[in-house]
C-alpha cells in the first residue's frame, strides 16, 4: 500500500518563538517530524506539505479571535528550515482547516497512487483532524503518529485523538 507523508502546518508563524499564532509544542515535536521526512525520503516515499496560506482580510481571524498568521507570500507563512520542501515535493496551499477543501491535494494523491496518509504537524485538533476526516470519507487510510502532533491544550488534543481513533477509524502510533 503506498504512503504519503503530509506535513500540516509547520510553518514559521506556528513554530517559531514569537510567531504570529505560536504553537509552542510544535518546537517539541520538531525532531520527530524530521525525523519522519527522513524515513519518507529515504525510502522514495512521497511528501507533500499543506500549509495555511491567508489573505489579510480572512474571516477566520474575525470568527477565531486570532490575530493574522500564515499571510500568504510572507515569512511566516513559509515551512520552517529544518523541514523546508525539497525540489518535487508538492506544496498545497490552504486557507482552512482542512488540506482538502478547495484545494488540488486529493488530485495529487491520485497522481501519485496513495492509498495511506500519515498526518503530522499541528494542530492536533485543528488542521490534523479536519484534515484526517476529509481523507477517511475519501476512503484513505490514515494514520498518525502521536509523537509528530502537537496541540495548544492538551485536553483538546487528547479529544482529537480519540475522535481519529475511534469515530474515523485512524491508527494511532507512538
Amino acid at each position: 500500500m503506498k504512503q504519503a507523508l503530509l506535513i500540516i502546518d509547520m510553518l514559521n508563524d506556528f513554530v517559531l518563538e514569537q510567531g504570529a499564532l505560536e504553537v509552542p509544542r510544535t518546537r517539541a515535536i520538531l525532531s520527530a517530524v524530521k525525523q519522519k521526512l527522513w524515513e519518507f525520503r529515504s525510502r522514495k516515499q512521497p511528501v507533500l506539505y499543506i500549509c495555511d496560506a491567508h489573505e489579510p482580510d480572512d474571516k477566520e481571524f474575525e470568527r477565531m479571535g486570532w490575530p493574522p498568521h500564515a499571510l500568504a507570500g510572507t515569512p511566516g507563512a513559509r515551512v520552517v528550515d529544518d523541514l523546508a520542501p525539497e525540489v518535487g515535493e508538492p506544496v498545497v496551499f490552504k486557507q482552512t482547516y482542512s488540506g482538502f477543501f478547495q484545494t488540488d491535494l486529493e488530485m495529487l494523491l491520485q497522481k501519485l497512487e496513495v492509498q495511506e496518509l500519515v498526518l503530522v504537524g499541528c494542530v492536533t485538533n485543528i488542521c490534523v483532524l479536519y484534515t484526517a476526516a476529509d481523507a477517511v470519507m475519501r476512503g484513505y487510510r490514515v494514520q498518525v503518529p502521536v509523537s509528530c502532533v502537537a496541540d495548544i491544550i492538551r485536553a483538546d488534543g487528547e479529544f482529537a485523538l480519540a475522535q481519529m481513533k475511534g469515530i474515523l477509524g485512524v491508527r494511532l502510533e507512538k
